[in-house]
């Protein structure tokens, strides 16, 4: 079963060049597993027993099913879909040196610049296409090797290998072609949407790596591939979602999209949609919203920081997550994560009756790592909540490290939370 789930996992990663893509194969899984979509724009009429999800922007989706009796609270598992990558400007060609065509790309996130260069890299996304009078989103991967950032030869400079500080204005900019392909990039996205070039009105294009995962290690312990931070979660979050038996509560998986530029969208965990989608299905159930959120939990499921094998000094003394050592737990005093006591003892007993390991992540004192969906999300609604992730190397890299027994675990985990039900009794937790 664990070679399966990897090779899912993988699969999945490969159709999945950006937020967009991950999205519409979120949906056409839940469509396949017999999940209606709902519009925003339209009233909702949610049935007991009802498979329902919907999406916003195209890069963001919540799935949920209403219970039998009744909606009495919620249970969330939430994670995100973008991943650090070059945004590709509208006006793209950049003609250099007489003799190349580059094009005109901006960071999107923190990414591991190096990482980008010397490696096959291509153009995915979505387009605004004029069709018969209105405007339609088209997605759009241009299935090929197209470009490459190229480093420069140690010989012009020899301070490479002493600490690069990379301009993306000029270091970063992917190589297209010669000169004369200078006007022919537009003519490719529209080639590539199958429209005419005046008709592609506007564009949310992106960079992504075309070397494909793959598991590899003395035991086949190790799977690589780009953007497993954070589809790697989705996809465990995903299968557990759809795996999980009916419960007391309602379950909710939630996909934002925009965590790695802070998430203030409104696509992201920062945003209404989740409220907004918490309140409609109240509204249409007939359950007061309050008093359910007194009564539910939230998982915020992202990636987390494995000890490195070259700089095991990084981790914190004691806290020192392996991969393929379970479900990672997050602790920080100054709540970059949600976790406290109440919430890890009950994510922590779940995982226990589930037989999934689970270990503890800090970071050391005097580093201070980043936050994640969890402390966004509760803003806006507030629940107990624990962040959680899966040990990783290489985080925001062209291409990350993981664990090929942790994708299951997180299956595991997810089912087992996904069935069941989180009751507050004075200050602690009922887990049923």
């Amino acid at each position: 079963m664990e070679q399966n789930w990897n090779e899912q996992l993988l699969r999945f990663l490969a159709e999945s060049p950006t937020a967009f893509h991950a999205c519409r194969n979120l949906a056409e899984r839940l469509a396949g597993e017999g999940y209606t979509e709902l519009s925003e724009q339209e009233d909702w009429s949610l049935l007991p027993e009802g498979r329902y999800f919907v999406r916003r922007n195209g890069s963001a989706l919540i799935a949920f099913r209403i219970p039998k009796d009744g909606v009495k609270g919620f249970l969330m598992m939430a994670a995100h879909a973008d991943s650090p990558s070059f945004k590709i400007k509208e006006h793209a060609a950049v003609p250099t040196a007489g003799m190349y065509t580059r094009l005109n790309v901006e960071k999107y996130g923190g990414m591991l610049c190096a990482s980008w260069m010397d490696r096959p890299l291509s153009v995915a996304g979505r387009a605004a296409v004029r069709e018969e009078g209105r405007i339609v989103m088209k997605l759009l991967n241009v299935d090929r090797d197209l470009l490459l950032i190229p480093h420069v030869a140690i010989h012009m400079d020899r301070s490479v290998n002493d600490g690069k500080k990379f301009d993306p204005n000029t270091d970063m900019l992917p190589l297209f072609g010669d000169a004369e392909a200078a006007e022919s990039f537009d003519a490719l996205i529209a080639e590539t949407l199958g429209v005419q070039k005046e008709d592609v009105l506007a564009t949310d294009l992106f960079l992504y790596p075309r070397t494909p995962g793959t598991v590899w290690g003395a035991s086949g312990e190790y799977l690589s591939s780009p953007r497993l931070d954070d589809l790697q979660c989705v996809f465990g979050c995903t299968e557990g979602f759809l795996r999980a038996k009916a419960g007391e509560s309602t379950p909710l998986l939630c996909v934002f999209d925009n965590e790695e530029v802070g998430s203030g969208t409104k696509q992201g965990a920062g945003s209404s949609f989740l409220q907004d989608v918490l309140s409609r299905i109240c509204e249409s159930c007939g359950a007061s919203l309050r008093p359910c959120l007194a009564r539910s939990f939230l998982v915020s499921a992202d990636n987390a920081h494995a000890v490195h094998p070259n700089h095991p000094e990084y981790a914190d003394r004691n806290d020192r997550p392996e991969m393929n050592k379970g479900i990672v737990v997050k602790f920080n005093a100054n709540q970059r994560y949600t976790t406290d006591a109440v919430s890890a003892a009950a994510f922590l007993e779940l995982c226990r009756r589930a037989e999934v390991p689970t270990q503890r992540f800090t970071n050391r004192a005097d580093l201070p790592g980043g936050s994640t969906l969890g402390n966004i999300s509760t803003g806006h609604v507030s629940v107990d909540s624990v962040d959680i992730g899966l040990a990783q190397l290489a985080m925001h890299s062209a291409y990350e490290t993981a664990g090929t027994k942790d994708t299951e675990y997180l299956i595991r985990a997810a089912e087992a939370f996904f069935g069941s039900a989180f009751l507050r009794c004075g200050d602690g937790i009922t887990l049923e």
